[in-house]
């Protein structure tokens, strides 16, 4: 096995490893609430203490890496995400769960340190290619999550995801242990702490104030003051960041064109595709009583997913094909355009199941094409010294764009749900579709603006 073919397994293995363990819970949490003691409401800090941690270590660990070595950083990373499985296994108690969560959550710092390493150690024809498909593993991932969770929890109890997870963990720590030195010197600087300090606290107030608001109230005293410090603190960051001699985020560097309209389309574009992922389980989980749905199980729900996890395989190597021949922006605004055909046709048709898997695989053709060339676009927008940064800020977006995806889902369900009972009318899933579908056109309206060739360094 050559060099760089040894550095691409390892990192795939890093990346399926921490997307997978984002959603992994998400088809549970129904059961695992109660295995924990937890009311339905309380369980959901599972799935936030991961998006939490995840937000806030993402963008430190891109610039720990641009700065001390991506692979140090890297096997930091998975230390901790290890750990923290370790937590979460025989958990007998949200808080240790949460707990374990929370620490799982660093290892969202994967990716861009993942990118930092292909640019360093791949050879140069090949990039694009190793971007592309680390990039689209974030939602293959995320969507083999969800695929697999319903199955083995149903066979061997919730407590196997997380075991299952660990091995995964394990063959990352050991394969990217076993990864060659960095080729390029580390860049110099220090390490912004109090840029650290403000940017943690203003993801954590914004993602918490987004993934709590249904359940506090938009419009209550927590939610607003969560917004109101988010935005204090993004302000007071972008002061400090731009006074500093070793910023933790150049905000030059990032209101470049080509990275503003990127990270624009990257949450426009999630948000639409997330929010429709977290609508199909729910929808074909529905008793037939009520008037559609199928009734089926968390596991069936799951299944339901993998035509979407499979096709993705297949469609992201053409991200890359296309993005040589015709620049990054095309496969994105193609797999754009693919998803919001897919959400008007749920929207128009979804009373059989071949349905949903026929617009799984339109999704999956487009969730490939688009973060795959999402990836391409943002390391073609920096020099290599850089990568680490700028991939984890367009990290960040795609997180806040599926917290988002999954808000207005839920907003629009509950503004579905009749008083007579907690099921929504079929109507708020025609009008959730046919919502994310005007997203996803206007995910391709935006990443029109994105420069056709923004490359400037190898």
């Amino acid at each position: 096995m050559t060099e760089h073919k040894m550095v691409v397994g390892a990192l795939l293995v890093a990346a399926l490893t921490a997307s997978l363990a984002q959603t992994i819970v998400i088809a549970v949490l129904p059961v695992l609430g109660p295995a924990l003691g937890a009311s339905a409401t309380a369980a959901t800090w599972v799935l936030t203490a991961f998006m939490l941690s995840s937000a806030v270590a993402t963008p430190i660990a891109g610039r720990l890496g641009d700065m001390f070595g991506h692979r140090r950083v890297l096997l930091a990373c998975l230390g901790c995400f290890a750990l923290g499985t370790l937590v979460c296994a025989p958990a007998e108690s949200l808080g240790w769960m949460v707990l374990g969560r929370a620490l799982q959550g660093v290892a969202g710092g994967v990716f861009p340190l993942a990118f930092g390493i292909v640019r360093a150690s791949v050879p140069p024809g090949r990039v694009p290619g190793v971007v592309a498909l680390l990039s689209a593993m974030f939602g293959i991932g995320g969507s083999a999550g969800m695929v697999v969770a319903g199955p083995v929890a149903d066979a061997a109890g919730t407590r196997w995801l997380f075991w299952g997870t660990l091995v995964l963990a394990a063959a990352a720590l050991a394969a990217c242990a076993a990864l060659p030195p960095a080729r390029r010197a580390a860049l110099a600087g220090r390490v912004d702490l109090a840029g650290a300090v403000l940017l943690s606290g203003a993801l954590v107030a914004l993602l918490l104030a987004i993934s709590q608001g249904r359940a506090w109230g938009w419009g209550s005293a927590a939610v607003v003051g969560l917004f109101a410090a988010a935005a204090l603190l993004l302000a007071a960051f972008a002061r400090v960041q731009l006074r500093s001699p070793d910023p933790l985020v150049d905000l030059r560097l990032m209101g470049r064109r080509a990275l503003v309209t990127t990270n624009l389309a990257t949450l426009v574009v999630g948000a639409a595709m997330f929010g429709v992922i977290t609508l199909i389980p729910r929808f074909v989980q529905t008793p037939p009583s009520a008037g559609y749905g199928f009734g089926a199980s968390v596991a069936q729900a799951g299944l339901v997913m993998l035509p979407m996890a499979l096709i993705m395989l297949v469609a992201t190597p053409l991200a890359p094909l296309l993005g040589r021949r015709f620049g990054s922006r095309l496969p994105l605004q193609a797999g754009a355009a693919c998803a919001a055909v897919s959400f008007l046709l749920l929207a128009a048709v979804h009373d059989r199941l071949w349905h949903f898997h026929a617009a799984g695989l339109v999704v999956g053709i487009g969730y490939g094409l688009a973060f795959a060339s999402i990836g391409n676009l943002v390391v073609e927008a920096v020099e290599p010294h850089r990568t680490g940064v700028a991939t984890g800020v367009n990290t960040i977006v795609r997180t806040v764009g599926g917290a988002v995806g999954a808000q207005i889902a839920a907003a629009l369900l509950a503004a579905g749900t009749p008083d007579s009972g907690p099921v929504p009318a079929e109507s708020g899933y025609t009008t959730a579709f046919a919502a994310f579908a005007v997203l996803a056109v206007a995910a391709v309206a935006v990443a029109s603006a994105i420069p056709r060739r923004s490359s400037v360094g190898v």
